[in-house]
Protein backbone atom coordinates (compact mmCIF):
# COMPACT_ATOMS: atom_id res chain seq x y z
CA UNK A 1 0.00 0.00 0.00
CA UNK A 2 0.92 3.45 -0.93
CA UNK A 3 2.01 5.09 2.13
CA UNK A 4 2.78 8.82 0.63
CA UNK A 5 2.75 10.49 -2.98
CA UNK A 6 5.34 8.66 -5.40
CA UNK A 7 6.72 11.32 -7.53
CA UNK A 8 8.01 9.05 -11.12
CA UNK A 9 9.85 10.51 -14.08
CA UNK A 10 8.93 9.52 -17.35
CA UNK A 11 11.43 10.26 -20.15
CA UNK A 12 12.52 9.10 -23.80
CA UNK A 13 13.39 11.40 -26.93
CA UNK A 14 10.93 12.34 -29.57
CA UNK A 15 9.14 9.26 -31.28
CA UNK A 16 10.47 6.84 -28.69
CA UNK A 17 7.30 5.93 -27.40
CA UNK A 18 6.86 7.52 -24.04
CA UNK A 19 2.71 7.81 -24.39
CA UNK A 20 2.15 3.90 -24.38
CA UNK A 21 3.91 3.81 -21.54
CA UNK A 22 1.95 6.97 -19.55
CA UNK A 23 -0.85 5.51 -21.04
CA UNK A 24 -0.52 2.33 -19.17
CA UNK A 25 0.17 4.45 -16.15
CA UNK A 26 -2.70 5.95 -16.76
CA UNK A 27 -5.26 2.91 -16.72
CA UNK A 28 -3.48 1.56 -13.79
CA UNK A 29 -4.59 4.96 -11.70
CA UNK A 30 -1.49 7.06 -12.27
CA UNK A 31 -1.91 10.60 -12.33
CA UNK A 32 0.00 12.06 -15.20
CA UNK A 33 1.25 15.66 -15.33
CA UNK A 34 2.52 15.62 -19.58
CA UNK A 35 4.96 18.36 -20.34
CA UNK A 36 3.44 18.57 -23.98
CA UNK A 37 0.02 19.60 -22.61
CA UNK A 38 1.32 22.00 -19.99
CA UNK A 39 3.28 23.86 -22.92
CA UNK A 40 0.51 24.19 -23.93
CA UNK A 41 -1.23 25.79 -21.61
CA UNK A 42 1.58 27.96 -20.55
CA UNK A 43 1.75 29.80 -24.46
CA UNK A 44 -1.86 29.97 -24.50
CA UNK A 45 -2.93 33.51 -26.25
CA UNK A 46 -1.71 36.64 -24.09
CA UNK A 47 -0.59 34.19 -21.49
CA UNK A 48 2.84 35.71 -20.19
CA UNK A 49 4.99 32.95 -22.02
CA UNK A 50 3.31 33.83 -25.37
CA UNK A 51 3.64 37.38 -25.39
CA UNK A 52 7.69 36.68 -24.81
CA UNK A 53 7.76 34.45 -27.74
CA UNK A 54 5.89 36.72 -29.90
CA UNK A 55 7.78 39.62 -28.59
CA UNK A 56 10.91 37.26 -29.77
CA UNK A 57 10.23 35.80 -32.44
CA UNK A 58 7.50 37.95 -34.47
CA UNK A 59 4.40 37.80 -35.07
CA UNK A 60 5.15 35.72 -38.16
CA UNK A 61 4.94 32.96 -35.25
CA UNK A 62 1.26 33.64 -34.60
CA UNK A 63 -1.86 31.96 -36.45
CA UNK A 64 -4.84 34.81 -37.16
CA UNK A 65 -6.63 33.71 -33.64
CA UNK A 66 -3.62 34.34 -31.93
CA UNK A 67 -3.03 30.84 -31.05
CA UNK A 68 1.13 30.21 -31.83
CA UNK A 69 1.94 28.32 -35.15
CA UNK A 70 3.81 25.69 -33.93
CA UNK A 71 4.83 24.58 -37.31
CA UNK A 72 6.47 27.97 -38.12
CA UNK A 73 8.55 27.94 -34.82
CA UNK A 74 9.18 24.84 -34.96
CA UNK A 75 10.83 24.99 -37.95
CA UNK A 76 13.06 27.82 -36.59
CA UNK A 77 14.14 26.66 -33.55
CA UNK A 78 15.00 22.79 -35.05
CA UNK A 79 17.37 24.57 -37.45
CA UNK A 80 18.93 26.43 -35.32
CA UNK A 81 20.19 25.37 -32.01
CA UNK A 82 20.54 28.59 -30.35
CA UNK A 83 17.12 29.78 -31.23
CA UNK A 84 15.69 26.32 -29.92
CA UNK A 85 17.59 27.47 -26.01
CA UNK A 86 16.03 31.18 -26.73
CA UNK A 87 12.45 29.00 -26.80
CA UNK A 88 13.83 26.94 -23.90
CA UNK A 89 14.61 30.12 -22.14
CA UNK A 90 11.48 31.40 -22.48
CA UNK A 91 8.25 28.46 -21.43
CA UNK A 92 10.66 26.11 -19.08
CA UNK A 93 10.21 28.51 -16.10
CA UNK A 94 6.93 28.43 -16.09
CA UNK A 95 6.48 24.84 -17.11
CA UNK A 96 8.50 24.04 -14.03
CA UNK A 97 6.64 26.46 -11.99
CA UNK A 98 3.10 25.30 -13.13
CA UNK A 99 4.65 21.10 -12.62
CA UNK A 100 5.41 22.72 -8.61
CA UNK A 101 1.67 24.44 -8.23
CA UNK A 102 0.40 21.17 -9.51
CA UNK A 103 2.49 18.63 -7.25
CA UNK A 104 1.14 20.75 -3.99
CA UNK A 105 -1.84 20.52 -4.94
CA UNK A 106 -1.91 17.17 -5.74
CA UNK A 107 -0.01 16.63 -2.31
CA UNK A 108 -3.07 18.33 -0.56
CA UNK A 109 -5.84 16.32 -2.35
CA UNK A 110 -4.53 12.91 -2.96
CA UNK A 111 -1.34 12.61 -0.43
CA UNK A 112 -1.09 8.70 -1.58
CA UNK A 113 -1.19 9.14 -5.05
CA UNK A 114 1.11 8.43 -8.00
CA UNK A 115 2.12 10.99 -10.20
CA UNK A 116 3.87 10.46 -13.35
CA UNK A 117 5.62 13.74 -14.50
CA UNK A 118 6.15 12.97 -18.34
CA UNK A 119 8.55 15.19 -19.55
CA UNK A 120 10.54 14.95 -22.53
CA UNK A 121 13.51 17.30 -21.45
CA UNK A 122 13.41 15.71 -18.19
CA UNK A 123 17.34 15.51 -17.52
CA UNK A 124 17.79 19.08 -19.87
CA UNK A 125 15.71 20.60 -17.42
CA UNK A 126 16.96 19.06 -14.32
CA UNK A 127 13.49 18.07 -13.56
CA UNK A 128 14.57 14.59 -12.61
CA UNK A 129 15.37 16.05 -8.95
CA UNK A 130 11.72 16.58 -8.61
CA UNK A 131 11.36 12.46 -8.82
CA UNK A 132 12.00 9.34 -6.19
CA UNK A 133 12.72 7.56 -9.83
CA UNK A 134 13.24 8.17 -13.12
CA UNK A 135 11.80 5.83 -16.25
CA UNK A 136 13.35 6.19 -19.41
CA UNK A 137 11.54 4.81 -22.70
CA UNK A 138 14.44 3.78 -25.21
CA UNK A 139 15.02 2.85 -29.10
CA UNK A 140 18.11 2.77 -30.67
CA UNK A 141 18.76 5.95 -32.65
CA UNK A 142 18.00 4.99 -36.14
CA UNK A 143 14.38 3.47 -34.87
CA UNK A 144 14.00 6.63 -33.30
CA UNK A 145 14.46 8.98 -36.63
CA UNK A 146 12.74 6.48 -38.76
CA UNK A 147 9.77 6.74 -36.39
CA UNK A 148 9.43 10.13 -36.42
CA UNK A 149 9.88 10.61 -40.06
CA UNK A 150 7.58 7.74 -40.62
CA UNK A 151 4.87 9.41 -37.73
CA UNK A 152 5.47 13.47 -38.88
CA UNK A 153 5.37 12.91 -42.66
CA UNK A 154 8.96 14.56 -42.62
CA UNK A 155 12.02 14.61 -44.69
CA UNK A 156 14.81 11.97 -43.32
CA UNK A 157 17.35 14.74 -42.21
CA UNK A 158 14.54 17.43 -40.51
CA UNK A 159 13.62 13.94 -38.69
CA UNK A 160 17.56 13.36 -37.94
CA UNK A 161 18.09 17.13 -37.14
CA UNK A 162 14.99 16.98 -34.71
CA UNK A 163 16.48 13.58 -32.42
CA UNK A 164 19.77 15.27 -32.57
CA UNK A 165 18.36 18.16 -30.85
CA UNK A 166 17.66 15.96 -27.56
CA UNK A 167 20.15 14.28 -25.46
CA UNK A 168 20.96 10.81 -26.67
CA UNK A 169 18.35 7.85 -25.46
CA UNK A 170 21.46 6.09 -24.56
CA UNK A 171 22.83 8.83 -22.27
CA UNK A 172 19.00 9.08 -20.82
CA UNK A 173 18.85 5.48 -20.13
CA UNK A 174 22.51 5.46 -18.42
CA UNK A 175 20.61 7.92 -16.12
CA UNK A 176 17.71 6.41 -15.56
CA UNK A 177 16.48 3.76 -12.46
CA UNK A 178 14.81 1.80 -15.17
CA UNK A 179 14.64 1.33 -18.93
CA UNK A 180 11.77 0.41 -20.61
CA UNK A 181 13.40 -0.88 -24.64
CA UNK A 182 10.52 -0.26 -26.74
CA UNK A 183 11.81 -1.82 -30.05
CA UNK A 184 9.70 -4.32 -29.76
CA UNK A 185 5.63 -4.96 -30.39
CA UNK A 186 3.22 -2.84 -27.98
CA UNK A 187 1.88 -5.35 -26.13
CA UNK A 188 5.32 -6.49 -24.97
CA UNK A 189 6.00 -2.48 -24.04
CA UNK A 190 2.86 -2.29 -22.05
CA UNK A 191 3.65 -5.86 -20.35
CA UNK A 192 6.93 -4.47 -19.16
CA UNK A 193 5.45 -1.26 -17.91
CA UNK A 194 2.82 -2.71 -16.10
CA UNK A 195 5.35 -4.72 -14.30
CA UNK A 196 7.31 -1.41 -13.39
CA UNK A 197 3.92 0.18 -11.93
CA UNK A 198 3.43 -3.23 -10.12
CA UNK A 199 6.69 -3.28 -8.39
CA UNK A 200 6.13 0.78 -7.31
CA UNK A 201 3.80 -0.76 -4.63
CA UNK A 202 6.42 -3.72 -3.54
CA UNK A 203 8.85 -1.04 -2.29
CA UNK A 204 6.91 1.44 -1.13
Amino acid sequence: MVIKMKIIGLTGGIASGKSTVSSVFKELGAIILDADQIARIVVEPHQPAWEDIVQFFGPEVINQDQTLNREKLGDIVFKNPDALKDLNRLTHPRIMQYYKDELRRIKLEQPDAVVIIEVPLLYETKMDKLCQQVVVVWVDRETQIERLAEREKMDYQDAIRRVDCQMSLDEKARRADFVIDNRGKIVETKDKATIYYNNIFNKA
